[in-house]
């Protein structure tokens, strides 16, 4: 199935696990950035969870989890940005979690919507 909010996410989370990889080999403490690679990597599975699931309901449940998700993540690169801890181009995977949020919050309307 061609989805490109899962399609988003995807790419999202694998920017964040090459991020964190790279953030783990500089001897840095890893709480935050463990944080983030927790929140990232479930926004897409929870989209694929939705996609697959058992009702509408069930769909709109968990698209709000990827919702959350997604909003932690933005906190957390937020975060480390203005920590300057690690050089690290963080508007690039905020502006794509900022994207994915605005699908999310689309999609959560539009089945909210057709949900009767």
């Amino acid at each position: 199935m061609e989805s490109p909010l899962l399609n988003k996410s995807l790419e999202f989370a694998t920017q964040i696990v090459l991020f964190y990889e790279k953030y783990a080999k500089s001897k840095r403490d890893t709480t935050i950035a463990k944080q983030l690679l927790r929140s990232a990597t479930s926004v897409g599975a929870n989209i694929n969870e939705a996609i697959y699931g058992n009702s509408k309901p069930d769909f709109i449940a968990k698209l709000h989890i990827s919702l959350k998700e997604v909003s932690e993540s933005i906190y957390w690169l937020t975060l480390l940005k203005n920590t300057r801890l690690f050089e690290y181009d963080y508007e690039i995977s905020i502006k794509l979690a900022e994207e994915i949020k605005k699908m999310l919050i689309s999609s959560i309307n539009t089945a909210k919507r057709n949900q009767n």
